[in-house]
């Protein structure tokens, strides 16, 4: 194994536009990996990481305008996009054929999240409402208000209990999922949170802002527990490793880093996108990240296991 991190591929004109969003499923029986972008194209595309190559399996159409947000269902046969259209599309990974749309209502779906179980996905609204909608019935089963602002960013915590948002003033809030009740509402930013992600083990949540700092909250205490510089421009993404013990987040500074959750250091930046990079994730083992953005390219790095 590699004792630093490298760049170990680049996928040049991925999208036709700016890809502002990436997925990352679990492997397949044959050690293949699912990956999943969405563009400002209003295409998703569907690939296979294998052999340390990136094959095209699908382009999924079906979007009237931008793509901003995909994610990928545990057992990682579903897809789920949201776009600027207020559509959801749910679509079979297998097939690459859409198995429905949902309509979102009115200019209201932006980040998209499969609950841990994955027969839920929860979206931001602009009116500052958590909707969650069944995977099954495709339809909206409820929401969780924050009597707040758009919601940019949703994160399920990874146990299920926990369900947070990050809106555009800058205001995180927590939810009970059990309850639907608001447990926490932390004011640490002034400015857009752009992307939130719980720790594996449910403890700690971390935030990227326009304000250029990601910061660490103590998710049962609501303790803010660390706040890191270090991107020179706004913090668009960030994403736990599986393991528990690093991070990576992506900026408008073109930049990737990879940062250790205990001594909160950057161990190591990535400069290889000649634009603002939207999307950061890690693949299921943490051996592998990705990164797209502004560029259209998608990069895949390799990490020391």
């Amino acid at each position: 194994m590699s004792t630093q991190y490298s760049i170990l591929f680049k996928q040049e004109h991925a999208h036709d536009d700016a890809i502002w969003t990436a997925a990352w499923g679990k492997s397949d029986a044959d050690g293949s990996e699912t990956i999943v972008t969405g563009s400002l194209d209003d295409m998703v595309k569907v690939w296979k990481w294998s052999d340390e190559k990136l094959e095209l399996q699908w382009t999924l159409e079906g979007h009237q305008l931008g793509v901003v947000s995909v994610d990928i269902s545990h057992n990682a046969a579903i897809a789920v996009s949201s776009s600027l259209d207020a559509h959801i599309r749910l679509w079979d990974l297998e097939s690459g054929k859409q198995i429905k749309s949902l309509d979102a209502g009115p200019v209201d779906a932006w980040t998209v999240a499969f609950s841990p179980d994955s027969k839920y996905i929860a979206t931001g609204s602009h009116l500052g409402k958590v909707n969650i909608f069944g995977v099954e019935s495709g339809k909206k089963e409820y929401s969780l208000d924050t009597r707040g602002k758009f919601i940019l960013s949703i994160a399920y915590s990874p146990d299920g209990k926990y369900l947070a948002s990050g809106a555009i003033d800058g205001i995180i809030n927590i939810f009970d999922i059990a309850t639907g009740k608001l447990l926490h509402t932390l004011e640490g930013h002034a400015m857009p949170i752009r992307s939130l992600t719980f720790s594996p083990d449910s403890q700690l949540l971390v935030t990227a802002s326009d304000d250029g700092y990601i910061k660490i909250y103590d998710v049962q205490h609501a303790n803010l527990a660390g706040t890191l510089s270090g991107h020179g421009s706004w913090v668009l993404n960030v994403a736990f490793s599986p393991d528990n013990t690093h991070f990576v987040s992506s900026s408008s500074d073109k930049s990737v880093k990879v940062w250790d959750a205990s001594s909160r250091a950057c161990i190591n930046t990535f400069f290889d996108h000649q634009d603002q990079v939207w999307s950061v994730k890690y693949n299921s083992n943490g051996s592998k990240i990705i990164s797209a953005g502004d560029d259209r390219a998608i990069h895949i790095y390799d990490c020391p296991m």
